[in-house]
């Protein structure tokens, strides 16, 4: 069934190719954003998250709001100002969907939103499920309070489902192309100890997994989005260095020297998460890509 989807987020990585895939699908779809913008088949609306203002007739004719909205949690330093804002970003925007949504009569049946393997915490070789305790760090507690926002919609009355989301490779943005750049000019080597487990998906099998929640009515709660089978931090670094043809440093980066460049933002990158996606395959999911060699050589295979 068509429906009209309404996007938060649309201008980053996952929520382009989500707008076209959704569109070639056949669907109607509108976005909110900062600013305007003209993009040909959507309509644009205009909010602002600080200032809690959104133009309420974004809701009017929508079925669905992926949302998709959140400041980059790899942007820059974690300062209290900066920590301060990745999580308002998510949680204030949720409320600020959820105040228009419960003032405004409308349609909208299904609330979809992007969350973090985060949540999990530093977690080793524990194979994590949707029902494993969350962790601890501060992208633990961003992700906690950025679900228990969202959770605030059951109480309207729509299906909620959550989108846990994993290490996105992709041809152009994300966390391939600085992991690629370090490769290509001769400073690729393992971060930390390289045994950290890194829960990696290909941009078409993520785009996908929310075209399969769209499609499939019975599915609410909260979905791991991740490939089948994760790697070690130092499997994907040798991986990318073989697609490119590179070498790898037989060293690795030290947690230490990584801590003075990043300070606790190494968390994004020394955090282990061994997670397990069988909810996600007993739904039905079919992935394109569950090995990472078959991925990166699909996606150095795109022409720019």
């Amino acid at each position: 069934m068509k429906q009209h989807i309404l996007i938060t987020g649309a201008t980053g990585m996952l929520g382009k190719k989500l707008v076209s895939a959704l569109l070639e699908q056949g669907h109607s779809v509108s976005i909110l954003s900062r600013k305007q913008k003209v993009i040909p088949g959507v309509k644009v609306y205009l909010w602002d998250v600080d200032k809690q203002t959104i133009d309420e007739e974004c809701i009017d004719a929508a079925d669905c709001i992926i949302h998709l909205a959140g400041e980059n949690i790899a942007g820059g330093k974690w300062t209290p100002e900066r920590k301060h804002k990745l999580i308002s970003s998510r949680v204030d925007s949720t409320h600020l969907l959820y105040r228009t949504i419960a003032t405004r009569t409308n349609r909208i049946s299904h609330f979809i939103s992007a969350s973090a393997v985060g949540i999990y915490g530093d977690r080793g070789d524990e194979i994590l499920t949707e029902e494993s305790i969350p962790g601890t760090g501060f992208m633990a507690e961003c992700c906690k309070r950025w679900e228990a926002s969202v959770d605030k919609g059951l109480a309207l009355g729509m299906r909620v489902s959550k989108v846990r989301t994993g290490v996105v490779l992709g041809k152009e943005g994300g966390a391939l192309e600085p992991m690629a750049k370090a490769v290509r000019f001769f400073a690729g080597a393992p971060l930390g100890t390289g045994k950290q487990w890194v829960p990696w998906i290909h941009e078409e099998d993520i785009v996908n997994i929310y075209l399969h929640l769209l499609e499939h009515p019975g599915y609410s709660g909260t979905l791991n989005a991740c490939a089948p089978y994760p790697v070690t931090n130092a499997y994907l670094t040798k991986a990318i260095a073989n697609e490119l043809h590179r070498p790898v440093w037989p060293i690795n980066v030290p947690e230490r020297i990584l801590e003075l460049l990043l300070g606790e933002m190494t968390a994004v990158i020394l955090n282990s998460n061994n997670t397990s996606v069988q909810h996600l395959l007993d739904t039905g999911f079919k992935f394109k890509y569950t090995h990472l060699e078959d991925a990166l050589a699909a996606i150095y295979s795109q022409k720019l």
